[in-house]
C-alpha cells in the first residue's frame, strides 16, 4: 500500500535506488544461501481500525505460510506503506489456491503500491519474476523482506523500484521495453487525494495481454465509486469476495479498440 504524501523520486535520482531491469534474467541455478536476520522484538500490533493512521512508532514481526514457505515479515506502524493489510493477505491466499488458473511460472510481475513486499514475495516463491514498487519512503522496509524472504529460494531474484502513481511513469517506465503478465494491487483504494493518477497508472501497465489482480477492502463510499469508475475502464471479473473481512478480489484487462468504439456507439444512441 501506497503511503500518503507525494515526495519525488529524488531517492532513485541519486542512484540509491537504480531502474529494474526491463528484460527477464535467465532463471537462477543455484541455490543461495538463506540470508542471516537479526533477532528483532517482537510486540503486539494494536491496530486501531485498518484506515486509521498511526502516530507511534514500534517494530514488529508477522510470520506466514505460503507455498509451503514461512515468510517472516518485518512492518511499523510509522506509514501505511510499512502495514500489512487484509486485501494482501486475501490476494496472496488467493495466488496460492489458484496456481493453475493464475500461473506465474516465469511470467513477468509488477506489483503497484507492494508496501512491506508480501504479495511480492508470494509472487516470487510461485516462479515470478517480480518488480515490487512503491514510494521511495517505503524502499528500505520492502527490500528488507523481500531479500530475508526470497534469496536461495526463488526462481528469480526480485526487484525494488520507486514509482509515484501518475509521476514521470512514461518517462520511468516506458512501454516500448517494460511490459509484465501481471500487474498486482492489494489495498491501493482507501482514503487519499491520489486515485485519479493511480486508475492512470493502472491503465498504463495493463496493456493487451496483461492481467490486472487487485484487492481491496471496501472501507469508504470512494471505494465504491472507485469500483465503478474501474469497471468502465477495464473488463472486470470479481474473482473473490470474502463478506467477513470486506474484500474483494478482481481481475481486469485492457478494452479492445472495438469494445470502446461499441460503448461510444451505445452511449450516443442513448443520448439520442
Amino acid at each position: 500500500m501506497e503511503i500518503e504524501g507525494r515526495p519525488g523520486l529524488n531517492v532513485q535520482k541519486k542512484g540509491i535506488v537504480k531502474q529494474p531491469d526491463p528484460v527477464k534474467p535467465p532463471p537462477n541455478n543455484s541455490e543461495e544461501e538463506d540470508m542471516d536476520c537479526k533477532d528483532m522484538k517482537k510486540e503486539a500490533l494494536n491496530r486501531r481500525n485498518a484506515w486509521e493512521p498511526t502516530v507511534f512508532y514500534s517494530l514488529g514481526n508477522e510470520t506466514f505460510s505460503f507455498t509451503g514457505q514461512e515468510i517472516n515479515i518485518r512492518e511499523s506502524l510509522d506509514s501505511f506503506g510499512a502495514v500489512i493489510w487484509p486485501g494482501a493477505v486475501a490476494l496472496c491466499k488467493y495466488l496460492e489456491k489458484n496456481r493453475e488458473q493464475v500461473d506465474l511460472l516465469d511470467k513477468a510481475v509488477l506489483e503497484l503500491g507492494a508496501g512491506t513486499g508480501l504479495v511480492s514475495i508470494v509472487a516470487s516463491l510461485l516462479g515470478a519474476w517480480v518488480t515490487a514498487t512503491d514510494l521511495p519512503d517505503v524502499l528500505s522496509n520492502l527490500n528488507f523482506n523481500l531479500s530475508r524472504n526470497t534469496r536461495g529460494r526463488c526462481r528469480y531474484t526480485p526487484q525494488v523500484a520507486a514509482l509515484v502513481w501518475g509521476q514521470d511513469v512514461r518517462r520511468d517506465f516506458p512501454s516500448s521495453i517494460y511490459n509484465y503478465d501481471y500487474v498486482f494491487c492489494a489495498d491501493v483504494v482507501y482514503h487519499h487525494n491520489f486515485l485519479e493518477d493511480l486508475m492512470i497508472t493502472m491503465q498504463y501497465f495493463c496493456k493487451p495481454g496483461t492481467t490486472l489482480l487487485w484487492a481491496n477492502k471496501v472501507r469508504f463510499q470512494s471505494d465504491l465509486c472507485f469500483i465503478e469508475n474501474f469497471k468502465k475502464v477495464f473488463n472486470v471479473t470479481l474473482l473473490d469476495e470474502i463478506p467477513q473481512e470486506d474484500v474483494r478480489i478482481y481481475q481486469a484487462t485492457a478494452r479492445t479498440s472495438a469494445q470502446m468504439r461499441e460503448e461510444k456507439r451505445e452511449n450516443q444512441q442513448h443520448d439520442v
